[in-house]
């Protein structure tokens, strides 16, 4: 096809419209991405993008966060904070990073008690915490500790063979004690004898299945601090309440005979039937979010009372249709025995018992104070041996989280890392090896040489 003058200039034109118009594309593209940003995280376990659970903390503090990095001229250091800072900004803009040389501010360095390179120091209304590490773990519960409105003292019984938040054994809470500890809740252990009164600075009272019979005068002093508005976690195992009947008669709840048992426990491989699973869960606050099995070793069934005591009661734990509870010694073959105490499931092991306390404040807006009692019919699943099975611990983070009133925090799991590691057999390092070092190299020489014997045919 010829082309005349007016065509040629037409397809200049054409051509300088589409280069303009590219280049306004391209303009509009590169400010898209400066005012928008979109990451997507294919590493295992999402190791380079924020949690959710950290997403929702830093979601939950209003305000500016100023971050503070000592840290050396180490462009290494520098990025990996660089890097874990710029995802908690991904979720919250008003979060400043700045880095100090702790070479050039010594003095300043010796004020805060800096020690370690690349330790961070978190600010946040008028708050601050240090952290020596930084990760994501310890800076989310930093965080999580300055959002809090106020100290929190979780108080736990003891002088009664109770489980101890600060033991090492496979029965005591020394692992859960740390736990509440990294969330910014302290914890101290209480003896009623020598303090007479639960402290006022508790927020929640623990009890956690006595092993000797408390004194009528102990007794006392914890109906009265129930009668005040004083919220309480009571765990406790089978067996004799240890001079506890009063309270669970004042709370308006009855402990069943037996162990609870549970068949539903031989689908998961557990030989031991006295372990009762609980998989579905009631709409509350604690486990509104809950998917995950939760395991309760030696289980009390528990029932309401009836009559009025003051409480509004909801089971939030409760077994399978294949469970009952077992009054007769747990050995050899055993089955539900209908003429006995027995009773056969669906049972419930756990109870949260709500009221309301004191006057309503003038201000309508506020409302009345909530008094918070949980009750559960098991200890062990908060003990060192078995906290980490299924969501053990996530669920009692929502408790102590729930009792102490913080509601905002509820369902924000414990985050563990991911297995990293890769265990190989010999024979499988030897296959691997051969292939690498044998298998591929002669397949590219062969493959090579088959190329090179073709083309010298032609």
């Amino acid at each position: 096809m010829r082309i005349n003058k007016t065509r040629h200039r037409a397809i200049r034109l054409q051509n300088q419209i589409f280069t303009i118009l590219f280049l306004i594309v391209i303009a509009l593209l590169g400010w898209l991405s400066n005012r928008y940003t979109t990451q997507f995280d294919w590493t295992n376990g999402g190791r380079n993008s924020l949690s959710e659970t950290s997403q929702r903390v830093v979601e939950q503090m209003g305000g500016k966060i100023k971050i503070t990095a000592f840290a050396f001229e180490d462009k290494v250091t520098h990025t990996q904070i660089s890097d874990l800072i710029g995802r908690y900004q991904h979720h919250k803009k008003e979060i400043k990073l700045t880095f100090v040389n702790p070479d050039k501010q010594p003095e300043k360095v010796r004020q805060l008690g800096i020690t370690n390179n690349g330790e961070l120091l978190i600010e946040f209304n008028g708050k601050s915490e240090k952290i020596k590490t930084a990760t994501e773990t310890l800076l989310t519960n930093a965080l999580q500790r300055l959002n809090r409105a106020e100290k929190r003292w979780v108080a736990f019984l003891t002088g009664h063979g109770e489980r101890n938040p600060f033991g090492q054994a496979n029965h005591d809470f020394e692992a859960f004690g740390q736990t509440l500890a990294s969330k910014g809740i302290s914890v101290q252990i209480i003896n009623l004898i020598e303090t007479a009164a639960v402290p006022a600075n508790s927020s929640l009272l623990v009890i956690t299945s006595p092993q000797v019979a408390l004194l009528d005068g102990e007794v006392a002093l914890i109906e009265e601090y129930i009668e005040q508005g004083g919220n309480l976690l009571w765990l406790q195992d089978p067996g004799d309440l240890q001079g506890l009947y009063p309270l669970a008669e004042q709370l308006g709840i009855e402990f069943l005979p037996g162990t609870i048992v549970d068949a539903s426990t031989q689908l998961l491989g557990i030989d031991d039937p006295s372990f009762a699973l609980v998989s579905r869960y009631s709409i509350h606050p604690i486990t509104k979010e809950f998917q995950s099995l939760t395991l309760f070793p030696v289980a009390s069934a528990i029932a309401k009372e009836e009559g009025e005591s003051g409480f509004q009661a909801q089971a939030i734990l409760s077994t399978l249709e294949r469970s009952w509870t077992e009054t007769s010694p747990r050995e050899g073959e055993i089955q539900f025995d209908s003429d006995s105490e027995e009773t056969r499931g669906p049972l419930d092991l756990g109870f949260a018992l709500t009221r309301t306390v004191g006057e309503k404040p003038a201000d309508d807006d506020q409302p009345a104070k909530e008094q918070r009692i949980i009750v559960i019919g098991d200890g062990d699943f908060l003990s060192n041996s078995y906290i980490g099975n299924g969501a053990n611990l996530d669920l009692g983070l929502n408790i102590v989280q729930w009792l102490n009133e913080d509601d905002q925090l509820l369902n924000i799991p414990a985050r563990t890392a991911p297995d990293l590691s890769l265990n190989l057999s010999e024979t499988s390092s030897a296959i691997i090896g051969i292939g690498f070092l044998i298998v591929l190299p002669a397949l590219l020489i062969g493959s090579g040489f088959t190329i090179w014997f073709k083309r010298r045919r032609r």
